[in-house]
Parts: C-alpha cells; structure tokens; sequence
C-alpha cells in the first residue's frame, strides 16, 4: 500500500530566507557590544586603571550604533531583525520603530555621560567590584527592552536590566544603601513576578508571545474579560516599576543612597522603560482595554505628579528632591497615555524623552553641587553662585526646564498635554498637570536659591578645607575622591546669646540660622 504523499512544506513561510541588510544588524548590537565590553572589564577588574578606558570604549560603541541605528529608521522606517532566521510570529523579533529608536538613542548618550562622570567619582574598590560591568549591562538591558518586538523578551530584558542595577545600587554596601535597595528589589520582584503572570496568561490565551500577532488576535476576540484581566495585571506591573502612585515609595527610599552617576541613570532610564512598556502594550496590543482603564490610567496620573511635586517641597536633601521629581514626572507621562489621543501621546512620547535628559543631567548636576559645598543638605549649602557662576547659570536652564517654563523643552509637552485634556473635556487632568508644574517650580527654584543664591555660611570654607585635608591623608593616598558628608568633621558652632554651648546641635536642620 502506498504510503500517503505529505504536503509540500514552503520554508519561506517560516524562515527569513534572504540575508539581512547589513545595516539592520544594528539592531542587535548594543546587545553584543554591551556584554563583550562588560565581559572584557570582569577580566580586567584588579586593573583598575584600565577598565575605565575598555568601558568607555565600550559605551562609545554603543553610542555610535543606536545613532546608525536612529537615521536607519528615520530613513527607511520600521526595521524587524528575526532570531535565528525563524518569522513572527515563531522566533522572538527585535523590532525598532521611530519611538524605540528615539528612546535607544537617548539611552546610549545617558550611558555614555553618566559613565564618563563615573570616571571622578567611582573609586578604586568599586571599579573593582564591577562598577562598570553593571553599568554596561544594565544599559544593554534598557536599550534592548526599546528595541524588542515580543513580550517574553520583554520580560527578559527587564530581568538583565534589574540585575545590572541591583549591583549597582549595593556597591558600597552602606546601611542606608542596602536599606533602599531592599525596598527596591522586594517591590521590582513583585512587580516583575505580576509581569511574568501576566505573560503566561496571554500565551494560554493566544498562543503567542509576539506582539503584533497578539493585536491582530486581540482585535477579532469577542470576550472582553479575559483581555481587560491582562491588561490590568500589565499595567498595574509597569505602573509599580515606574514609581505610580500609590506604589511609589521605594523610589525616593533608594534613588538618594548609591553614587550620584548611578542615581543619574537610574532616574533617565530606568522608570521610562515601564512607561514605555506601558505604551507598547497598552496602545498596540490592548488598546480597546486601555479605553475601559482610561479613568484609573488619570486618577493615578494626576496623583503621581502632585504629591511627587509636593514630596519634593518637603525634602532638604538635593537627592531626594530629584527623586520626587521623577515621580512627578511619570505621572505627567502617564497623563497621555490616559488621554490616548494623538495630541496626548505625542505629549508623552516628547515629554519621556525631555525626562531622560534632563533629569539625568539635573542628578549629575547635584553631585557637582554636592562635592564643591561638601553637603547635600540644603540647610548647609550656598554660596555657589559666587564660586562657580557658569554651574549656577546651567543649574537654572535645568530647573526651567524640568519646571516647564518657556522657551525650554519642558514646557511643549505639557502644552500638548493640556491641550489633549481640554480636548476631552477633562479639565481636572489639565488643572493637575498646571498645579504640578507650579510646585516644581517652587520646589526646584528653592533648591536653586538655597545652594546657588544664599551666601555662603561663615564655617563653610573652614569645614571645606578640613574634608579636603581629609581627603589627601585619606587611605588611598593623595586625591582620593571621597562622597559629600563622608568622614566629616563637625562645622563650627554658632551659639546665640543665652544658649548654653552644650546644648546647641549642629545637625539640627535650622542650625544655621
């Protein structure tokens, strides 16, 4: 009996059977140059003085490759690199639109200034410890969640992203450093275990894990429930890695205890890749289901922004300020994914980008301030503006512009956003995105008057030169860079008449005055 002739099987209907231009491999390589690079600076970690340069290196390739990667997509739209030659919806797909690419790009300059400024102030034992091999990781992490074009591999770039910044936040391993980075880990592991769950019931729900095949499946679904189910488990994920409110406690408990170059790339990229999953999600896969989560989607918009902007008032540490205000911001990103029109979402996409710059440079900005006045506090700081005119003149340009005041780049953004609210009728939203606006300004006006503005205390120069002949008799010899408020001496005491000298504490907050 003859056996059964089996049907022709077309390969082209499941592989890639055409090389790849060469330059759509620039999709893929941060991802291979970042942990050749990282590898190459474990090998090198008892040489101190050489794994900088290897870093840099490394971070300057990867710059030099999302910037190809940009004019690519800008010239010649969507790029899709298949894995292992298998299609959608069968292989995972890097897939790199003009948002993706706009946020890789800005990532990888992120990356190459924080490690730059990392260069001064990441010391002998940290570099040692894998500074720089976190850092390469992390970054690889980040530009790789942009660039993905299937949710499991989403899932775990968001797993390499959170391991490289674990290790980044416990060098130095302070007890105020483990303590944030306890609340850190435990809420991202909640959140990355809601994300997983997530993940599984879309794959038993569609059978695939890539993302536009799950939209064009979502869109011809009938049952609603099992949909509004998922998306609420991904938002309510992304929601907590970003730092919405009410979840958003662990961010100014952790952002103000590791380096100031960690706490810079923390607060550029790390909360924006939630936002940015957010909108993947929420607008290409489920967009039906985000209309149904709208309201929620506002409330915890307009609540993040204004008690991130009124926490920010309420702090003298510059770095817990900073923090706040990355708080602030994410619910004004949020805001246009509530509003999701194209007025509101364009607001988004500007302002995401306007928030990874600027707020990476106002925290390197703060570790600057923070080394010429020996303090954080700003209790104790003043009298830079005298010292250092041209740093007083690049830290108001920052604060204008994270306040969104015109003619700087925050003040487009919120203008799309109040435009998109009015637009609907949700005057509320408007009012809260107005109202956080003017607290930021108070809040980050008031940083700029307490350190720049205000004349220097009479004891600050004698407790300057005190740190700084610590720091030459330090144990690592000459020059050893040492954090503000490490090793320090006590300030003079100011008493006032009739107040006994042993009464007076200067670590109270109103000593100075």
């Amino acid at each position: 009996m003859a056996a059964a002739e089996r049907p022709a099987i077309d390969p082209a209907d499941a592989f890639v059977m055409e090389a790849p231009a060469l330059a759509d491999w620039l999709i893929v390589m941060p991802l291979v140059i970042g942990f050749i690079f990282a590898a190459l600076c474990l090998m090198t970690r008892k040489d101190t003085r050489r794994q900088p340069a290897i870093a840099i290196t490394g971070l300057v390739l990867i710059l030099l490759c999302v910037v190809g990667l940009f004019v690519h997509v800008l010239v010649n739209g969507t790029v899709v690199m298949a894995m292992g030659r298998w299609l959608p919806p069968f292989g995972i797909a890097f897939v790199a639109d003009m948002l993706g690419a706009t946020l890789a790009l800005i990532s990888g300059i992120v990356g190459l200034a924080t490690g730059i400024y990392a260069l001064r102030e990441a010391d002998n034992t940290e570099r040692r410890y894998g500074f720089y091999p976190f850092l390469l990781m992390m970054l690889s992490g980040v530009i790789c969640a942009f660039l993905t074009g299937d949710i499991f591999n989403l899932y775990v770039w968001f797993e390499v992203l959170l391991l490289g910044s674990f290790g980044l936040l416990i060098l130095g391993s302070r007890r105020d450093q483990l303590d944030g980075a306890t609340k850190y880990a435990f809420l991202n592991l909640v959140a990355t275990t809601l994300f997983l769950i997530a993940v599984a019931y879309v794959y038993g729900l569609f059978g695939t894990l890539n993302m536009a095949d799950i939209a064009r499946k979502a869109a011809v679904m009938d049952e609603v429930g099992p949909r509004l189910t998922i998306a609420a488990l991904f938002f309510f994920a992304f929601a907590m890695k970003a730092a919405a409110f009410p979840l958003n406690f662990w961010l100014p408990a952790s952002y103000h205890t590791p380096r100031l170059a960690v706490g810079a790339i923390f607060a550029g990229l790390l909360t924006k890749v939630g936002v940015y999953a957010l909108l993947r999600i929420l607008l290409t896969i489920f967009p039906a289901d985000r209309d149904d989560l709208a309201v929620a989607i506002a409330v915890v918009a307009a609540a993040s922004m204004l008690l991130g902007a009124i926490g920010a008032l309420a702090q003298t540490d510059m770095r817990r300020v900073l923090g706040y205000l990355v708080i602030s911001g994410i619910g004004i990103m949020l805001a246009g994914l509530a509003l999701g029109s194209a007025t509101g979402l364009s607001g988004t996409a500007f302002y995401t980008a306007h928030s990874m710059v600027v707020m990476t440079a106002l925290y390197l900005l703060v570790g600057i301030v923070g080394a010429a006045a020996g303090t954080f506090d700003l209790h104790r700081a003043g009298g830079l503006y005298a010292t250092a005119p041209w740093l007083a003149v690049v830290a108001l340009v920052l604060a204008f512009s994270v306040s969104g005041l015109p003619p700087f780049s925050g003040l487009w953004p919120k203008i799309f956003l109040v435009k998109a609210s009015i637009d609907v009728g949700a005057w509320w939203l408007a009012a809260a995105i107005l109202l956080s606006g003017f607290l930021t300004t108070i809040a980050i006006v008031r940083l700029f008057a307490f350190a720049f503005w205000r004349p220097a205390h009479p004891g600050h120069a004698v407790a300057v030169a005190c740190r700084s002949a610590g720091r030459a008799a330090g144990p690592a010899g000459p020059g050893r860079p040492v954090r503000p408020d490490r090793h320090r001496r006590p300030l003079p005491r100011t008493v006032h008449p009739g107040v006994r000298p042993d009464r007076v504490r200067i670590d109270e907050p109103g000593w100075l005055y």
